[in-house]
């Protein structure tokens, strides 16, 4: 749990990855680890996600390689047995937070509205993933949660982006999570992985320095 928070509040990114082929899948991870990435989560609806998480563990050692979009306690139970080292859920299930901690595996569940946050807060989230934060107003939302929740530590997804994580974070935000901005469709059609990874280097550069 402490690496996972230390690293979290150092790098201040999650990288999320959705993808239809594994080997694509692992040179985006691969390409984003070169900026700097150190957290790095496969969605579980991506393909063979189990195995890309278990060669990913292998290859990016400096890296936490975490699951998401994960669904029921089957899901949990596989993804902790493949070698994920967080979960992400998108939605708050007391029962599958009891799974991870009995495990010993941060788990980051989604919720939106207050009572949702706290709901999953108080059931042991490490922290708690704020989904879709563009829904309902994005920088301005996770601003308005810290005064009455600022002890709860927020991640917020669903919406951030290149230019408005740094705002997430100035908000109060501990982390983001960011998907589909790291990789462009034009830059990955043309396998540009030097391009890829240089984004991801100056998004981090400009979250660790606020």
């Amino acid at each position: 749990m402490s690496d996972w928070l230390s690293k979290l509040q150092a790098k201040r990114a999650i990288g999320v990855i959705r993808t239809p082929q594994l080997s694509l899948g692992k040179q985006l991870a691969l390409s984003i680890a070169d900026g700097g990435m150190q957290l790095i989560e496969i969605t579980w609806n991506s393909d063979r996600p189990a195995e890309l998480i278990a060669q990913l563990r292998t290859e990016l050692p400096a890296c936490l390689i975490g699951a998401g979009t994960l669904l029921t306690p089957e899901h949990l139970h596989a993804a902790i047995a493949a070698g994920a080292q967080f979960l992400f859920t998108p939605h708050t299930n007391p029962a599958i937070i009891e799974i991870a901690l009995a495990a010993g595996v941060p788990v980051i569940p989604g919720a939106l509205s207050p009572t949702e946050i706290v709901t999953a807060w108080n059931a042991g989230a490490t922290c708690v993933k704020v989904f879709p934060v563009k829904s309902v107003g994005g920088v301005n939302y996770i601003k308005s949660l810290q005064g009455p929740l600022d002890q709860i530590p927020l991640i917020p997804t669903g919406g951030v982006t290149l230019d408005n994580a740094r705002d997430f974070i100035a908000a109060g935000a501990i982390g983001v999570g960011l998907g589909g901005s790291l990789f462009p469709k034009n830059l990955v059609a043309a396998r540009d992985w030097q391009a890829i990874a240089q984004i991801t280097r100056t998004l981090m550069q400009n979250l660790t320095t606020i």
